[in-house]
């Protein structure tokens, strides 16, 4: 008997064995086999899901490092709607927080479009309100428990970025502005836009949270650091302010560059708008021309025009600085009369005069003794009728009328030359001025100081765009300028220091081409000091009806604006300056 068992014990664990080792082959046969790997591919499917991560946006800063656009989380509101235990608590309570119409929330969670799971409620809520509502759904959590009292249940809250500008509306013609697409319009926001936004990178996420370590690290868009001064730039701008009411002009724009490097040091333009708020841009701005008139706006630039034609004459050697003539008033050119400003005579004149008197009369002498071609090469020289190239959006390129354009006559010469019939914007004749206050040399103008990108920086070198005259031109130029302004006593000049700087008031031409009666636009570029320049500043206002001319318009809005640039950029009087360098 005892044998027996024995025997059958065995048979049953030679039979287990055989069983065991049999599931193993097929275990490893099973996982080994073509067919395993396909179900491990299919498997791997519903393990997790590509998801598209997209940066944080980078930053702006200005030149010292004030922050001018930079990013803040808000929140997604949404409902679970398999989780909601009351619609009306719901509906009630963002109505109460964030001033949402009760009627139609509740309507939504009672109503949802079908198979709907999750409704989104709304949007770019603040941190502050969010978590005022996180406590507000744990509070109720806590002091009810029955499905019919107060709860919030089904609430959720997704957190992600929003652009934000912490300054609101300082800088905005320059900054631009970003939409809820994450897109950038105007501005640096739309000529960096790539840099800023950064580069979307499509990775696999895993279900599993015990696997978020997975996850790799997305790089945030690039940062940029801007040449504007933050207190330049706000000085300017409460400046033109100011102006705009004192000069009652439609619109205006001030602009200051470093003529050395063509750093812009501020650039302010009306209208102007709160950047966090850019849902208001269609009733703010008419055109897209108006965000930044310094870029984008181009007009005829009258008077300022005449110290290219002047540095032209004397750079060719069409004229001699000793130069002088009989003003009678008018002066005949290709069939047309061309007359002076007051329609007078002034006599005999010499450059400083043409200049001191901004003569029309004397401009053209100069423009037809040079000749169409040259006068035209040089013009093209200084960049008339091209745009700079500046690294803002929708810069307007600017017109020259040239011989063998249909629309071009032989008068144009005449009129071209003291800006009437030329159509620039203000950074172009910045551009175009700078060669006269940098030994010659025009400069790139431009907003970018550096970027910081993966750990590396990168720093925006100077780069000119021509040499269109001769250092002793643009000293010759800039000394008579100086001087005219100094004998002339104008409102632009700056006690202790000496300045370069001329005015322009320009007619408007109207639809039909013919110039509008009693509109006017009224300019001034300058700058200094004249032995070593360190700024230049551009006034523009359009259609001002406080007066008729820029010496009372422009002029004094430049002089009050250099009066507190020097302070702002620590720059001593002429007399200080030298005794210093005496040293």
């Amino acid at each position: 008997m005892k044998r027996q068992f024995q025997v059958r014990s065995l048979s049953l664990a030679v039979v287990f064995a055989v069983l065991a080792l049999l599931v193993v082959f097929q275990m490893v046969r099973i996982q080994t086999s073509p067919e395993a790997a396909t179900f491990l591919k299919q498997a791997e499917r519903y393990a997790g899901k590509y998801v598209t991560l997209y940066p944080e946006r980078g930053r702006i800063f200005d030149r010292d490092g004030f922050l001018l656009a930079g990013n803040q989380s808000v929140y997604e509101i949404g409902v679970s709607l398999t989780e909601m235990r009351n619609p009306h608590t719901i509906a009630l309570t963002l109505n109460s927080v964030l001033g949402l119409n009760y009627e139609k929330v509740y309507n939504d969670l009672l109503n949802p479009p079908a198979g709907l799971v999750y409704l989104v409620v709304t949007d770019y809520v603040s941190s502050e309100k969010a978590h005022e509502l996180m406590a507000l759904k744990d509070r109720l959590a806590e002091e009810y428990r029955s499905a019919g009292d107060p709860s919030l249940a089904g609430l959720h809250f997704k957190a992600h970025l929003m652009r934000s500008y912490p300054e609101r509306t300082l800088a905005s013609n320059v900054l631009g502005f970003v939409t809820l697409e994450n897109r950038g319009y105007f501005g640096v926001e739309e000529k960096y836009n790539n840099l800023l936004a950064g580069v979307p990178v499509t990775v696999w996420v895993p279900e599993d949270p015990n696997r978020a370590a997975e996850l790799p690290a997305t790089p945030r868009g690039a940062d940029l650091i801007l040449t504007i001064d933050r207190e330049i730039q706000a000085m300017v701008e409460e400046q033109l302010r100011e102006s705009l009411e004192d000069t009652g002009a439609d619109a205006g724009t001030i602009v200051v560059m470093d003529p050395r490097t063509g750093e812009i040091l501020a650039m302010a333009s009306t209208p102007q708008m709160d950047l966090n708020n850019f849902a208001q841009y269609n009733q703010i701005y008419k055109n897209a021309s108006e965000f930044n008139r310094a870029v984008s706006m181009q007009y005829e630039p009258g008077s300022v025009f005449k110290v290219l034609t002047l540095a032209a004459a004397l750079d060719s050697g069409a004229v001699a600085p000793n130069f002088s003539y009989l003003d009678v008033g008018f002066y005949e050119i290709g069939g047309a009369y061309v007359y002076n400003w007051d329609r007078g005579a002034w006599g005999p004149q010499d450059l400083l005069g043409c200049i001191r008197h901004s003569l029309n009369i004397c401009m053209t002498r100069l423009a037809d003794q040079m000749g169409p071609e040259l006068f035209y090469t040089y013009m093209r020289r200084f960049g008339v009728g091209h745009p700079t190239g500046i690294d803002l959006a929708n810069e307007a390129r600017g017109r020259l009328k040239v011989p063998g354009d249909a629309d071009w006559y032989r008068v144009d010469l005449g009129t071209n030359s003291f800006g009437q019939g030329v159509a620039m914007t203000p950074i172009q004749m910045m551009a175009a001025a700078s060669a006269l206050a940098n030994q010659g040399r025009m400069v790139y103008p431009h907003v970018l100081y550096g970027m910081v990108s993966n750990g590396h920086q990168y720093t925006t070198p100077v780069q000119t765009l021509g040499t269109p005259i001769s250092p002793q031109t643009a000293r010759l130029v800039s000394e008579i300028l100086a001087t005219s302004m100094e004998e002339a006593k104008m409102a632009s000049v700056v006690e202790g220091y000496r300045i370069a700087g001329k005015t322009g008031t320009a007619q408007i031409p109207g639809p039909d081409g013919y110039y509008l009666p009693n509109e006017i636009n009224a300019s001034f570029i300058g700058w200094g000091p004249v032995d070593d320049p360190r700024f230049m500043v551009y006034v523009w206002f359009e259609k001002p009806d406080s007066a008729d001319w820029a010496s009372y318009i422009a002029a004094p809005v430049f002089r009050e604006v250099v009066e507190k640039l020097v302070v702002l950029m620590g720059i001593p009087p002429d007399e200080v300056r030298r005794q210093l360098a005496g040293q």
